[in-house]
Parts: C-alpha cells; structure tokens; sequence
C-alpha cells in the first residue's frame, strides 16, 4: 500500500505538473487576453446564469478587492454587464453579454480540446479512474476552505446480494491485499473465489446475506455472512475486506455493523470467523463487536503456515 507521505508526494508533483500544463504560470490563459481569475469567473457566471461579486468571492476564494477591480474590468470590457435584481433592488446581478457568451463558447471549446487530447492518451478504466478522483480531490480541498465536512462516507452506499463483478472484485481485493502484506499465493486466491461462488448460488437462503461497499458504483469493501456451512444455528463471517484506499475511513465498521444487525435479527446462537495473528486492526475491530478469540493453532488453510485464529461472538 502506498504510505500517506508518498500519496502527499505524489499529489503535490501531480499538481504542480498540471498547473504548468494548463498554462496557470502564463499571464494568460485558455488562449484569452485574460488572467486566470477572470477566465473563471466568466465560466462561473456563465454556469450560474448570473451572480453577484459576493458569491463570485466565496467560489473562487479571493479576496473582495481583487475581485471587484477585476470584475469592473471585465464590465468595461463589454464581457459582463451589470443589472439590478428584480428581487432586490439593492443586489447587482452580473450576466454574461453577448461579447462575454462569444468569450466563454471559444474558453470551453479550447479547454474541451486540451482535455479530450489528454484523455485520448489514457485507456478508458484510467479515464474514469482520473474523473472521479479529481472530482473527488477537488471537493475534499473546497471542503478544507470552507472548513466543511467531506469525507468518504458522503458518497459511498451499502448495497445487499449479488451483484455482477462481485465474484471477481472481491477475489481481487483479497488476492493483491494478502499477496502484497503476506505472501499469500494462488492457492488462496482460489479458495476465495471458489468460496464466494459456491456461497454466491446459496444466497437466495434467508440465512446467507452479503454486503457490498459501492464507492461510484464500484465494489471497495464486502463482508458477509453464511448461516448455514458451520451448522447448530451458528453464523459465520467470510470475506471482510476493503480497498486498500478504504482502510481507516470508518467504512468497515458500518460494514460489520450491518452484518451483526443481520445476526441479531436472525438470533444466531453465536458468529464465528477464523483469521490469522498479524491483523491486529482487524482483530481491535472484531473485538469491539463483542468477538472474543476462541482458538488459536498453526495451520495451513490459507497456503502457508501461520497461526490461525477463531474468533467468536455469542447471542447476547
């Protein structure tokens, strides 16, 4: 897994690259007479419709004054006119002239070339992936400004049962995660998949439940639970896993959450899950749902020898 100081290195080279790209260190840009802050502003209104210079403030972050003298010379310009609101004779609303409309179709038909060149250079899987992180970076730095909340949780849902990919998603998280922190090879990998697809044509039963964690409509976390493999009413907890831009997010605990809810609805005499001794934060969370280790052994389930544990959770 990528370590946060070089997710920050990352990002800040990604950044800096994409400032000098777009031509932010120019005196102008989109191919306009124009400074950045104006050519943003002009697409703001144009997205608004029309705006005063107080909101045109706390969209771009600028200071009042930088604004105002830059917004007077985009009016004397001709890009924007000023009017008074039908609402309120006090608020000046500012809208695009039809000089400033001419302006924002060539600003968005330059820019639209530039992104649609790049993108033209990235497989279809990496243009999504780049669309929806930088949606979602944008946010999280508009987020730290307004010193809102913006968190992962806002765009994630929980969703139950099989859905297509699933199979396949889970596998893939479970084979890179334990390949890369412990060495586990193919062996384990189909035992996960071989698993999840004989536990996948059992879910029609009302005592098998899955849960998948859908982050824009991609699966990145999973945990379920199968009532009927281990017998005397007892539940078992299988393929708990997140992505590994998940961990620490809060998201598998809701996860856990939602499979012992299933188990007390159920009345389950006990849950039971087996793992090994080095996931300690996994282990800190089982724990805090009231599993106590049970059992512990070396063995070789996984296809190497570690020492194996069975944690358990009685009906309270």
């Amino acid at each position: 897994m990528i370590s946060d100081r070089q997710n920050i290195k990352n990002i800040r080279a990604a950044s800096r690259l994409m400032v000098r790209e777009l031509g932010f260190m120019n005196q102008n840009l989109a191919a306009t007479d124009y400074p950045p802050s104006a050519v943003h502003s002009l697409l703001e209104v144009e997205a608004q419709g029309s705006v005063t210079a107080a909101q045109l403030v706390q969209i771009l972050g600028l200071e009042k004054s930088s604004v105002s003298r830059m917004l007077a010379k985009l009016v004397e310009a001709g890009e924007l006119e000023e009017n008074t609101s039908a609402d309120d004779a006090r608020t000046k609303l500012l809208s695009l002239t039809e000089k400033g409309k001419e302006t924002v179709k060539n600003i968005n038909a330059y820019a639209d070339q530039r992104v649609a060149a790049a993108l033209d250079k990235l497989d279809l899987f990496t243009q999504c992936a780049v669309s929806q992180g930088l949606s979602s970076y944008s946010r999280a730095l508009r987020a730290c400004r307004e010193n809102t909340e913006e968190k992962l949780q806002s765009s994630f849902k929980i969703v139950t049962g099989y859905h297509a990919g699933m199979i396949g998603r889970i596998t893939e998280m479970h084979g890179s995660y334990y390949a890369r922190e412990h060495n586990f090879g193919h062996f384990f990998e189909a035992k996960v998949a071989a698993g999840l697809a004989d536990f996948s044509a059992r879910l029609d039963k009302p005592c098998n439940q899955i849960w998948l964690a859908m982050v824009n409509d991609r699966i990145v976390g999973s945990v379920a639970i199968d009532g009927e493999d281990l017998g005397k009413n007892e539940a078992h907890l299988r393929w708990f896993i997140l992505d590994d831009g998940c961990r620490g997010s809060g998201l598998g605990r809701k996860l856990i959450e939602e499979a012992m809810r299933f188990c007390d609805e159920l009345s389950f005499s006990s849950v039971q899950l087996w793992t090994f001794n080095k996931l300690t934060a996994a282990r800190r969370l089982y724990e805090s749902f009231g599993f106590e280790l049970s059992k512990e052994w070396e063995g070789d389930q996984w296809g190497s020898i570690i020492t194996e544990q069975q944690f358990t959770r009685k009906s309270s």
